[in-house]
């Protein structure tokens, strides 16, 4: 034991850290804690290792988030050329002229956001959800829905009330919100409904496309008969 604390003794004092003397020498850590404990010299070695740990391990996180921003661009790239080689198959499909020109005026258009739409007539999420569906082949059990309605209704019959009418199982509703309007009697019966697709990531990039393609399709029709 004494031969090992003069071999940590000099491996500590080449800056070794005490997890490389533990596995060097096949001691404790705890050992080594108490020999070095009192040595002003081996806390000074401590302190410079703790700071090289910080130092690589920024360098490590500044590596990882490079490495996910590329990925991401990446993946954001490939829904984008995706996007437009499916807009010159389905450009002339009515559903999805009517899906993307309703998400166009409804729907949440901010990237960071889940593919969501909101509306208080059920005929239009009904509309979003065929398109969903039909058009962007999304699974019936990554849609949901969530309420908002006037404290003075019924939760459970307005859950009723929109699963009926779109078709959507009660499991797949989400936290409802209680709303206060300012008017006494214009009240919305069944509350407003918001629609939204899991982890929609790429159909978000893809929707945001085919909104700029179908706008300046459009333009380029007006154009044409002007």
């Amino acid at each position: 034991m004494r031969n090992d604390h003069h071999l940590a003794l000099g491996l500590r004092k080449k800056g070794l850290s005490y997890k490389e003397i533990s596995e060097e020498l096949n001691v404790p850590r705890s050992t080594l804690n108490y020999w070095f404990k009192d040595l002003a010299w081996s806390k000074d070695i401590k302190e410079r290792l703790t700071e090289k740990a910080i130092r690589v391990s920024r360098k490590r996180i500044r590596r990882v988030i490079k490495s996910n921003r590329e990925r991401w661009e990446k993946r954001r790239e490939g829904a984008r050329n995706e996007a437009e080689n499916d807009f010159i198959k389905l450009k002339t499909k009515s559903l999805f002229v009517s899906g993307i020109m309703l998400y166009w005026g409804e729907g949440d258009q901010k990237l960071k956001y889940p593919v969501r739409l909101t509306n208080i007539d059920y005929r239009m999420i009904v509309l979003f959800k065929k398109f969903l569906l039909e058009i962007c082949k999304i699974e019936k059990e990554d849609i949901y829905l969530s309420l908002f309605i006037y404290p003075d209704l019924l939760e459970e019959s307005c859950k009723k009330f929109w699963s009926d009418k779109i078709g959507i199982k009660l499991e797949q509703f989400e936290k409802v919100q209680v709303i206060y309007g300012k008017h006494p009697t214009k009240r919305l019966e069944n509350g407003i409904c918001s629609i939204r697709v899991r982890k929609s990531t790429g159909l978000k990039e893809k929707i945001l496309v085919w909104i700029n393609l179908l706008s300046k399709s459009l333009e380029e029709n007006n154009k044409m008969r002007v």
